[in-house]
């Protein structure tokens, strides 16, 4: 039966793609809305098209005042870049069948593709009642014995109760409400379930804004998001990938059970080699498609290069940031096989919770003051600029507080004086600063640095790598290492030389192949270059986001009669300290860190990154030092 266009489209299951259309009427010419690579495209009737791929390709917004009932005169396109940050707010129009949410919801292995539902009655299994209005968290989905099942899971008394629903299942599914803060992109690729809108909440912008505001002034309301989709599909004569809007005004015809799909060039993206198993690696590839300013030599990437794809894996990264007063930060991805060399360098703290957490059983923490703190407690210790210590351990003590002794969580230090140490006590609530002081001297690898310390960490790169003709480490003032990441790459090679073989990452760099054939040869043994990876602000952003802990900071302390607070300026307190300290070797010089941790709501896109770095402290912390004499640091 012959459908337009735009029926086919709101009928399609993206799960049984790829499909084969035949357009059943309709010669169309309409210029360049269907130019495709430059070149115009004529559909023709029994013109045949492999239909590979849905995408959003632009979003039109409405502004809602009233969530209730949304009308807005004048909808306006929102770029996919655009840089706010927003909430959902639930669907209330409720899914009647469990293939109805997996038709039309994205579900996958990562936190965005688990979408959460509840239903209006309790649902009997066999070992397991769900309970009216519970959440039941959507994993994945599974064909056991020729039966489409998804898995999920609900939490009761902390504990995951894993099961599987049929995408039979009938009944009145709601989406939950969802607490969690995202991107457009995000959205746009994960949260707006096919042929429905999205209603969503701006909660904030990112810091540096680059485009018009094409909201009210002091806009914070609900937005009505449509997606206006792209078709994705290739022609038998065509090596490139064809683009249509489903408004394109033909009559098509399903034929994918009649038609051999295999006469199509194979067009493969790099999500779709990496989802292929081992076993059919390695293979001769065509390069079709290579996004712009990717960092890979060209004469490898380049349209119409022949290469080969040898293997997928899993490869470990260090994330580093610009040590920076000021944005944009940049960001890189540094590999292990990185042959330059780092010394470190001082750490700035801006509460005692980051010096607890920045602790090592390595070395006591070396810090100097950088601002007044005058404790409300006589059991506590105040603190002034200058003051140095020796952090130890964190305790709880008792305190005097409205004339009940209450306990407190605070740290254990010694106050280096001139020719003695004296015992502190800092509350971990303690909104101070300090900075660390540094008295090693060696150089390292980045593979040493991350098994002798605890990130983040604070470097700047003393010897370059001479193997990068163009090290763009070597540049940067100074760089914080923040995490160990694992990452997915394809390791391909020109088709000409096998032995040399570069690294693409899956996710940040989207190509297209067109499959040539499998490689039955053995490949030999290779070298693997590996570059450093400079990323955007998004990608980082993302990192963070996935790869931190949930673990929260403390609150912040209740509010104190302002002290007085001396203004100086790291490098200048670092060299006075140093210089005025007996303990002290020469001073080293101090760099500034990244902001403080934001504690509060509806953070921004660079405020949320800074208390991501938090988050991930915690999931570094290690066990606290046992409290030691006074140590003679000019051994």
């Amino acid at each position: 039966m012959a459908l337009s266009l735009e029926e086919f489209v709101q009928s399609l299951d993206i799960r049984t793609l790829p499909r084969v259309l035949e357009i059943q009427s309709g010669i169309y010419f309409e210029g360049s809305i269907y130019e495709m690579s430059g070149n115009e495209c004529c559909f023709s009737t029994g013109e045949v098209i492999k239909i590979t791929g849905l995408k959003i390709k632009k979003i039109i917004a409405e502004i809602c005042e009233n969530i209730e009932s949304c009308e807005s005169p004048q909808p306006f396109e929102l770029p996919m870049d655009f840089p706010g940050l927003f909430k959902i707010v639930a669907d209330k129009t409720p899914y009647l069948t469990m293939e109805e949410i997996t038709r039309t919801t994205q579900i996958g292995p990562s936190r965005l593709g688990h979408p959460c539902f509840y239903h209006q009655k309790d649902v009997k299994l066999e070992n397991l009642t769900i309970k009216q209005g519970e959440q039941i968290t959507l994993n994945s989905i599974e064909d056991i014995n020729g039966e489409l099942m998804v898995n999920c899971v609900i939490v009761r008394n902390h504990q995951n109760h894993s099961f599987t629903l049929p995408v039979t299942q009938e009944g009145e599914f709601y989406e939950c409400e969802d607490e969690h803060i995202y991107t457009l992109k995000e959205i746009v690729e994960w949260k707006i379930p096919k042929n429905r809108t999205r209603t969503v909440k701006l909660t904030d912008f990112a810091d540096k804004w680059d485009w018009t505001n094409p909201f009210p002034r002091d806009f914070y309301g609900a937005l009505i998001l449509k997606p206006i989709y792209e078709i994705q599909g290739v022609m038998k004569f065509r090596k490139d990938i064809i683009r249509i809007l489903p408004s394109l005004d033909v009559e098509v015809k399903d034929i994918t059970d009649s038609y051999d799909a295999n006469w199509f060039p194979q067009l493969l993206s790099t999500e779709d080699l990496f989802e292929m198993t081992d076993k059919e690696f390695p293979i001769v590839a065509e390069v079709i498609e290579v996004p712009h300013g990717n960092q890979l030599p060209r004469n490898i990437l380049q349209p119409g290069k022949t290469i080969v794809i040898h293997q997928k894996y899993q490869a470990s990264r260090i994330l580093a940031s610009e040590i920076r007063s000021n944005f944009p930060k940049r960001h890189f991805l540094i590999p292990s096989s990185y042959k330059g060399k780092f010394k470190r360098r001082p750490r700035e703290f801006p509460t005692a919770y980051d010096l607890e957490l920045a602790k090592s059983e390595k070395e006591f923490l070396h810090v100097v003051a950088t601002k007044d703190f005058h404790s409300p407690h006589e059991e506590l210790s105040s603190v002034s600029v200058g003051d140095q210590y020796l952090v130890h351990r964190s305790e709880t003590t008792e305190v005097l507080c409205e004339g009940k002794k209450t306990e407190v969580n605070v740290l254990a230090c010694q106050k280096i004086l001139k020719k003695s140490y004296e015992a502190a006590q800092l509350p971990l609530y303690m909104e101070g600063g300090f900075v660390e002081v540094i008295h090693d001297k060696k150089q390292y690898h980045i593979s040493e640095l991350s098994k002798e310390f605890c990130l983040p960490f604070n470097v700047k790169v003393s010897v370059r790598d001479l193997s990068i003709e163009d090290d763009i480490l070597a540049a940067t003032p100074g760089l914080q290492l923040e995490e160990d990441i694992t990452d997915s790459y394809l390791l391909i090679s020109d088709f000409a030389n096998l032995e040399e073989c570069w690294e693409i990452p899956i996710g940040r760099l989207n190509m297209t192949f067109r499959l040539v054939s499998n490689l039955s040869r053995d490949t030999g043994s290779h070298t693997v270059r590996t570059l450093v990876e400079e990323i955007t602000e998004e990608q980082y952003y993302m990192m963070r986001r996935y790869e931190s802990s949930v673990l929260r900071p403390p609150p912040l302390p209740p509010k104190h009669p302002p002290v007085k607070e001396t203004k100086l300026t790291l490098l200048t307190l670092a060299e006075e300290s140093t210089a005025g300290s007996p303990t002290t070797p020469k001073s080293h010089r101090a760099g500034t860190a990244k902001n403080p941790p934001s504690h509060r709501a509806g953070l921004g896109l660079r405020a949320t990154v800074a208390y991501q770095d938090d988050l991930a402290r915690d999931k570094n912390k290690r066990g606290p030092p046992q409290l030691q004499a006074p140590i003679n640091l000019q051994k």
